[in-house]
């Protein structure tokens, strides 16, 4: 699979905000399945876990327990050093993840959410998690998480 950028995200890196800027105190939402054909898209599978700091709660448009990111270096930016964390809401397979900006955002289609979606893998993948076989009420963490813009 390969990172698709919703039209907000793309929208608000092209624009003063930048990419972590954008994301950041967002969260990003574990699902089943087939990542949508674009970020634009609804969500689609069962959601598995909101992956917050420290596996905090977490509200739509407060930065409290939103994740965030290291300094930007080389045209990658990487997680923060803050532990970033979820429990799991149902059982199943890690297939994709949707990153969310701050706001209230019901997962239905839309050109001005902020939202970037990729693939899950415990290696390999956009985004690297310590198990994808997620159980009800079982904590797991997010390793790696690095966004890179190419050089050309």
């Amino acid at each position: 699979m390969a990172l698709r950028f919703s039209t907000g995200l793309r929208n608000a890196t092209i624009g003063t905000i930048g990419m972590a800027g954008a994301l950041a105190g967002g969260v990003i939402e574990i699902y089943t399945g087939a990542q949508p054909a674009t970020a634009d898209d609804p969500v689609a599978g069962t959601l598995l876990g909101v992956v917050t700091t420290n596996g905090a709660a977490f509200t739509p448009g407060s930065p409290t327990n939103g994740l965030t990111f290291a300094s930007a270096a080389s045209g990658s930016v990487s997680k923060s050093s803050s532990n970033w964390q979820f429990t799991g809401l149902a059982n199943g397979t890690a297939g994709w993840f949707r990153f969310k900006g701050n706001a209230v955002d019901a997962g239905a289609s839309s050109t001005t959410a902020v939202r970037l979606d990729g693939s899950i893998a415990t290696s390999g993948g956009d985004m690297t998690i310590g198990n994808i076989n997620v159980t009800t009420g079982a904590p797991n963490t997010v390793d790696q998480f690095v966004l890179t813009y190419p050089a050309q």
